[in-house]
């Protein structure tokens, strides 16, 4: 008989689909890295995706307060405050 290739070898049975709790805890921990950076790249765009959208409505907002506060110190007509608030929206 041939050492090598006998059944149940110990050098047959580490490649044959033997599952052991090390390969398990190992794969479980691959795929959750693979999920944990997948949730992250998600989130990441979500959030820039949103800070843009944040800042421009911030922006409207400031531009309108600002023209507000024009009108309200007389600076403005209404007819130049309804024209320029118009431009705005």
């Amino acid at each position: 008989m041939m050492r090598g290739y006998m059944y149940g070898s110990p050098h047959i049975m580490a490649f044959s689909g033997g599952f052991d709790i090390i390969g398990v805890i190992v794969s479980l921990l691959f795929w959750a890295a693979i999920f944990f950076l997948i949730i992250m790249l998600f989130r990441s765009f979500r959030s820039r995706h949103s800070e843009e959208e944040t800042e421009e409505t911030n922006n409207e907002d400031t531009a309108i307060q600002i023209l507000r506060e024009r009108y309200a110190k007389g600076e403005i007509t209404k007819r130049q405050f309804l024209d320029m608030k118009k431009d705005l929206s």
